[in-house]
Formats: structure tokens, C-alpha cells, sequence
């Protein structure tokens, strides 16, 4: 894991593109699930460092086996 220094606290917001698996009942959405052990590729700053992205990316792309995150039912 990256350690990062508090002294100068620095922040980005990135985006990118990963699976998602919707469940939709009668028309509404009911269950939407985030798949988030694929790889940060292509990220796009949307706020913040940019100078910091690489380093963002590097520490929220390091391997580790994190869950999917799932939103509703």
C-alpha cells in the first residue's frame, strides 16, 4: 500500500469506466452493482490535482481484492 505524507494534504477525483450489473423489476431499477476489481485504465480528472492523478491512481489501483459494491436490494 502507498503511504502517503499528511503534511501537504493533496486531493483528486477521477473517473473511469468499469462493469456494472443493473437489475431493473416492471421498469425501475431495484439493484445496481459496481465491479470494481477491473484495472484503473484511462482515468479523467474531474476535479482537484491533476499533478496528483497518477499517484491517486497508483494507490486506488494496487492490487488488493476489493469486494463490489452493490447500491439497493
Amino acid at each position: 500500500m502507498t503511504k502517503l505524507s499528511s503534511a501537504t494534504p493533496r486531493r483528486v477525483v477521477f473517473q473511469y469506466l468499469v462493469p456494472v450489473h443493473v437489475e431493473v423489476e416492471d421498469g425501475l431499477v431495484c439493484s445496481v452493482t459496481v465491479i470494481d476489481e477491473t484495472p484503473v485504465e484511462n482515468p479523467t480528472v474531474v476535479e482537484g490535482d491533476a499533478d496528483y492523478l497518477e499517484a491517486a491512481v497508483k494507490a486506488a489501483d494496487d492490487g488488493q481484492p476489493w469486494p463490489s459494491w452493490q447500491f439497493g436490494s
